[in-house]
């Protein structure tokens, strides 16, 4: 891999409390070796955000992930204010992280040229684009407008994720990277290289975990697909989100069998 994050959804970060998370750095910093670690640090307050802004810095990160997360939800002026606070409180580069499924806030084209212009902010980590890659390319044309040529653009969502490279993000911000690496590495690499045929026949073929992710949601299904190859024992969701069991672990074992063996 390229960089590792730390602290993303799927890595369960608003389940854990403020030690935790610090722990949970400093671990990923220190088994990255040279690798740059991009440490999420999302949090409903302000106050809180910026105590976890400390913690990334102290453990060596390279990055920040910074979420507009709310209970209530949030105006676009809070959000501007959020990340106006946050640029100027660190001297560490600041990656955007646009997650309207999970924080109730999208970013609009407006509001992401004002963030996008101040400084340290490096990155937008963007929701996933069409999957048709010619309507993808002027989605994201239109969004590198916006945040101009030197703000990298990422894609997230897994399956969107060889479709998001072609048609012009700089970077994939990969879930299935954190438990088969060197797949998600193959389809990154035939997407730089402007191979889109075998980019797009890679991420196909992952195509039963991807449907996964629309049943059961990343997080639930990473985290199962963890403890049946052995990265993890035992499998640690945080209640009150409970493992998949049943039928459900047995569609984990199916999609897994159907991809073949990964690393």
């Amino acid at each position: 891999m390229d960089s590792i994050g730390a602290l993303g959804s799927t890595g369960g970060y608003a389940y854990l409390n403020r030690a935790q998370r610090r722990s949970l750095a400093r671990t990923a910093s220190v088994a990255a070796g040279a690798k740059p670690v991009i440490v999420g640090v999302g949090a409903l307050t302000t106050r809180d955000m910026l105590g976890h802004v400390a913690d990334a810095e102290d453990a060596g990160a390279a990055g920040v992930l910074v979420p507009a997360l709310g209970y209530q939800p949030l105006r676009a002026a809070e959000v501007v204010a959020l990340f106006e606070q946050v640029t100027s409180e660190t001297d560490l580069p600041v990656v955007v992280y646009d997650n309207p499924g999970t924080t109730g806030f999208t970013f609009t084209r407006e509001v992401l040229t004002e963030i996008a212009a101040m400084p340290k902010v490096v990155s937008v980590k963007i929701p996933p684009v069409s999957a048709e890659v010619q309507q993808a390319c002027a989605q994201v044309t239109d969004l590198r407008d916006a945040v101009s040529r030197y703000v990298a653009l990422g894609i997230s969502g897994d399956r969107a994720g060889a479709c998001g490279l072609l048609a012009g993000c700089d970077t994939w911000y990969s879930v299935l990277a954190g438990v088969f690496p060197r797949t998600c590495a193959a389809i990154t690499r035939a997407a730089q290289a402007g191979d889109g045929e075998q980019a797009l026949a890679l991420s196909a073929e992952l195509d039963p975990i991807w449907d996964l992710y629309d049943r059961f949601g990343s997080y639930r299904t990473v985290s199962a697909i963890a403890d049946e190859i052995g990265l993890v024992r035992p499998e640690s969701l945080h209640r009150p989100v409970l493992p998949l069991a049943g039928d459900e672990r047995e569609a984990v074992r199916a999609a897994l069998q159907a991809v073949g063996p990964r690393d």
